[in-house]
């Protein structure tokens, strides 16, 4: 027998290869993953099916994956702020106590659409619908997750006997982990601004739901139109170290490509009057410092106070 709410019903499953998404539905396989914990799990097996409820925790906060698994292996998840959670705790026992209130399934007498029961959860980006459904194997609850952004549709479905005892699952993680998101809540670092010739270029720190960022903007005065052409690029806040390294990495190489250190010199001597240290500008360092008293190299065209720095 086909388990109840598969099949026709349209949800989105995949083959259980341990994959993961974090809250708003981001992939998180290694080599993207922000560093995750796993704090509880808790396994159900309602009929023929087996749900798992795991409370996880990164850098943005807890979250609790709700995975189904069918007989067959496939495998169909949602993902639930602990705020998110309790809401849907509190909506599980309205559609417990409606589905008591109801007749037993009459095939001959469903509705055209299958549902009797309807709810809708907001989070930031994401929205939950709740049905309670009936087809022609029996009674069960979907739950779907979308993103405004236009993100995949995914969802679970549960077997009405289940509710109760998802509900009371779903409590326990509750009472242990608490309602809180978690997250980062402190003040986040203003913003800082460079010129550059003509162009400047804005560094601004923000949050969504999705995290923490650095947006940086280049603007530049426009000839063509009487305003400014602005281009911008986020850098999220997990890679921000690896940025600073790659670009302190293009410093290093850029100035040892301009400053090339003589094989034939024995050692850096004083400048002389016409060039900064370790360059040689004038005849004073190149004499000093026992190398070939040549033409003076050119100083790189950096004008002060406008040298690489990082970010």
């Amino acid at each position: 027998m086909s388990d109840i709410g598969s099949g026709d019903e349209g949800i989105s499953s995949q083959k259980y290869h341990g994959q993961g998404m974090d809250a708003g539905g981001n992939n998180f396989d290694s080599g993207q993953q922000p560093q995750e914990q796993e704090l509880a799990t808790k396994m159900l097996q309602i009929q023929s099916k087996r749900f798992y409820l795991d409370v996880k925790q990164n850098r943005r906060g807890r979250f609790i994956k709700v995975a189904e698994i069918g007989a067959d292996g496939r495998r169909s998840q949602i993902f639930l702020a602990m705020s998110t959670a309790a809401e849907f705790r509190d909506h599980l026992s309205s559609f417990s106590d409606y589905y008591s209130s109801l007749g037993p399934p009459n095939p001959d007498n469903v509705p055209d659409d299958g549902k009797l029961k309807s709810e809708m959860m907001l989070k930031d980006n994401r929205r939950y619908y709740l049905d309670l459904k009936e087809n022609s194997r029996g009674r069960f609850l979907r739950v779907s997750q979308t993103i405004t952004r236009g993100g995949p549709r995914s969802q679970v479905a549960l077997p009405a006997q289940g509710m109760i005892e998802f509900r009371d699952a779903l409590t326990d993680l509750l009472d242990d982990f608490g309602v809180d998101d978690g997250g980062f809540k402190g003040e986040l670092p203003e913003g800082r601004h460079l010129r550059v010739d003509n162009k400047n270029f804005y560094f601004d720190i923000g949050q969504n739901n999705r995290g923490i960022y650095m947006k940086v903007s280049e603007v530049v005065p426009s000839l063509q139109v009487k305003s400014n052409f602005r281009t911008a690029i986020t850098v999220p806040e997990k890679c921000w170290t690896r940025f600073r390294d790659i670009l302190a990495d293009y410093c290093d190489k850029m100035c040892r490509a301009q400053h090339p250190q003589d094989p034939h010199q024995g050692g850096a001597g004083p400048a002389g009057p016409a060039g900064p240290a370790g360059l040689a500008g004038g005849a004073g360092g190149a004499a000093a410092g026992g190398g070939r008293a040549g033409a003076a190299q050119p100083a790189p065209d950096i004008e002060a106070g406008r040298g690489a720095s990082r970010i």
